[in-house]
């Protein structure tokens, strides 16, 4: 009616699992060095680098990472994601993938992406591949497509690709 189980019986099947566990354990470290993770979590996103609007720059910026603007730059900017401030002035080039104006700027912009905010104030020309300007904006300069505009190429004009030869002035004596 009752039979013994194999499992709590003494003897050498039970340290026969005991002893393979040795050689199991072996090949197990072998496979988790192929695919190795390590400890520490994936990098998030650093935070935007924030210069604040009591901070006034004399010269040029430049990172791979996001700037937001709250003060005054005098020189040029190159960033991933540019946010310029309501409070922020710049006055140079500026020159990111997406650019957000909420302030002024007083130079060229060149962007992927180029937002001008109700509260935007731009003096000068924005070179972009596409963009966004909200009613109330201030603009004041030339808007140019480009398919990369960040490169700073500028595309031959037509007119100059097509332009006809002049014909040499005849000279005095000559028929």
């Amino acid at each position: 009616m009752f039979s013994k189980s194999k499992i709590n019986e003494p003897g050498p099947k039970a340290d026969a699992p005991k002893a393979d566990a040795p050689e199991k354990a072996s090949p197990a470290p072998a496979a988790p060095s192929s695919d190795y993770k390590p400890n520490t979590p994936p990098k998030a996103k650093p935070p935007a680098s924030l210069l604040s609007a009591d901070l006034h720059i004399t010269g040029n910026v430049k990172t791979t990472g996001d700037i937001q603007v709250e003060g005054t730059v005098e020189g040029d900017i190159r960033a991933h994601l540019l946010t310029i401030g309501e409070s922020a002035t710049i006055r140079g080039e500026v020159i990111a993938d997406d650019v957000v104006i909420n302030g002024r700027i007083v130079g060229c912009v060149r962007g992927l992406k180029v937002r001008l905010t109700s509260t935007a104030r731009v003096e000068g020309d924005i070179i972009h591949k596409t963009i966004a300007i909200e009613s109330g904006a201030h603009f004041e300069g030339s808007v140019q497509r480009q398919d990369d505009p960040i490169s700073g190429n500028v595309p031959k004009q037509p007119q100059q690709a097509h332009a006809a030869p002049q014909p040499k002035p005849a000279q005095p004596g000559q028929s």
